[in-house]
């Protein structure tokens, strides 16, 4: 399975499905702040959207894990997006009754197909091909999937928030049958766009289904138990670098609407603010296209600890400045973290082995990561303030660096087998 013509089609059609995943997937950023209108909710309430998405990874991954290594990353592949257009479809009755635990449901729903997915297509494009590249392929394909997580946050703020905003003074002056028309009015924007992602969940599979993909050397074997791989230290503790990782940048996303209008910034719209978020993606894109060629040559671990470095100190700056300054130094956060997810998925399957399909479950949970950092950051916010919720990220980023100097280092199997 190393012959460049014999993986390219396998590789292309997985970076679609990274694409079109990453795209659903970071209209959340933007779905926060339009249901927390539309539902009247806090900044905690409103945060349990990546509570409800990030969640089905941790509950889902490793009986995911199970039905891939039965049934081949085909059948994944298309469990997924068939699953994941059945959340998006149920988007229709949650804002036809605009009823919040419904559309939490929704997610959860689409965010367990997206976990075949990702369940399926990592560990598929890390074994396509050399084994010495798997970090630089894997830095090109989630630059893919960043194109849709840059260009999702745009496409859904241009669904679902407005160019010109009622201002809450006016929405406190609505007497209950205005105020209960105008919920309703914000809560059936979200039809068009999840209706036709659903549809084109279901085009994909059906794609996916009719394509011939060939079966990589490991399907159907013997994945090891989840046990078996927590002997081993570098995967443990990698697996809550991921969980640092993604919860880091899930709260960043989540709340940079809500950071950026606290700003002082005069005018600012939230549909306007949502670009922060494009701008933020644009620059993971960026760095992980460098990524992938840089990863070739560089040491990745000195790249990880220099970049979760950099992540602290832009935090810093942000926290204590005012105005763009502030706004910019967050989304340069960006840059920094676009790289970090491959190296991190890469060095802690490291040296696994027969247990490599089960490692990467373990990972693939650790994205609950996503599930847990934003509701801290909404109570942190909610009590003191939304500068003071950015804390909670530069403490993730600090331990990222922790794993960078010494956490990734694999042992033997007698160190191992003594843990």
């Amino acid at each position: 399975m190393k012959n460049g013509k014999n993986v390219l089609i396998p590789l292309l059609v997985v970076m679609s499905l990274m694409f079109i995943w990453n795209l659903s997937r970071n209209i959340n950023d933007i779905l926060i702040p339009h249901l927390k209108r539309a539902c009247q909710l806090t900044d905690f309430q409103s945060s349990l959207i990546q509570s409800a998405f990030f969640g089905a990874y941790f509950l889902l991954a490793l009986p995911v894990g199970k039905f891939i290594n039965k049934y081949g990353y085909k059948a994944g592949m298309v469990t997924g997006l068939l699953t994941a257009a059945i959340g998006a479809f149920m988007f229709f009755p949650a804002a036809s009754v605009r009823y919040y635990p419904l559309f939490l449901g929704a997610l959860f729903i689409m965010a367990a197909g997206f976990t075949f997915l990702e369940v399926t297509a990592t560990p598929y494009i890390s074994v396509l091909g050399n084994p010495d590249r798997a970090s630089s392929r894997l830095s090109l394909a989630s630059a893919v999937g960043s194109l849709g997580a840059t260009l999702g946050p745009y496409i859904g703020s241009r669904f679902l928030l407005h160019a010109v905003e009622v201002p809450p003074q006016t929405v406190a002056q609505f007497d209950p049958a205005q105020l209960n028309a105008y919920l309703n009015s914000e809560a059936q924007l979200v039809k068009v766009p999840y209706l036709s992602l659903g549809g084109l969940f279901v085009a994909i599979g059906l794609l996916v289904f009719l394509i011939k993909l060939p079966k990589i050397e490991g399907d159907g074997e013997s994945a090891g138990s989840l046990r078996s791989v927590l002997k081993f230290r570098h995967t443990v503790l990698g697996a809550l670098g991921v969980f640092c990782y993604l919860g880091a940048e899930v709260g960043i996303v989540s709340f940079m609407i809500r950071y950026a209008k606290a700003s002082g910034i005069a005018g600012l719209t939230e549909q306007s603010a949502a670009l922060f978020i494009t701008f933020y993606m644009a620059l993971v894109l960026i760095g992980r296209l460098a990524g992938a060629f840089a990863l070739r040559n560089l040491n990745a671990t000195k790249i990880l600890a220099f970049c979760s470095a950099a992540a602290i100190a832009l935090i810093g700056i942000s926290i204590f400045s005012g105005g763009y300054v502030s706004v910019y130094a967050l989304s340069l956060v960006g840059l920094f973290t676009s790289v970090m997810y491959p190296i991190l998925f890469t060095l802690s399957i490291k040296n696994l082995g027969v247990y490599t399909k089960t490692g990467s479950s373990l990972i693939i949970m650790s994205i609950v990561g996503g599930a847990i950092v934003p509701p801290l950051m909404g109570l942190l916010s909610d009590a003191f303030g939304i500068k003071p919720a950015f804390i909670m990220p530069a403490i993730c980023y600090a331990y990222l660096v922790f794993y960078a100097r010494s956490g990734y280092r694999v042992l033997n199997i007698d160190q191992e087998a003594a843990l």
